[in-house]
């Protein structure tokens, strides 16, 4: 499955009949499992729906930074960024990738 981050927007946990879905890295993790965490009113909500990789490199909570852009990140953003990633592969099914 391709989306767009367009379409990738309808997978933000506000529609229960739809899962919740992150991109990291241009691919599209299911965690819905984690619901808690990035559905609506959790912790990690601002991520759903969206590119979270640079916010993941910077380890941001900040809106500015949750697009998938790695332009200017520090090598050790890079690291902390694939970090996440392993995180994300051991623990949710990847369903896609980003269009474009």
């Amino acid at each position: 499955m391709e989306l767009t981050l367009d379409q990738l927007k309808q997978y933000d946990g506000t529609n229960p009949s739809n899962p919740i879905y992150i991109a990291v890295k241009g691919r599209i993790f299911d965690v819905t499992t984690g619901k808690s965490f990035y559905g609506p009113g959790g912790s990690y909500a601002m991520f759903a729906g969206k590119d979270a990789s640079r916010a993941l490199a910077k380890m941001s909570k900040n809106e500015e930074d949750v697009i998938g852009s790695l332009d200017g990140l520090t090598e050790k953003e890079i690291g902390v960024l694939d970090d996440w990633e392993k995180k994300f592969e051991a623990k949710y099914p990847i369903v896609g990738s980003l269009a474009g």
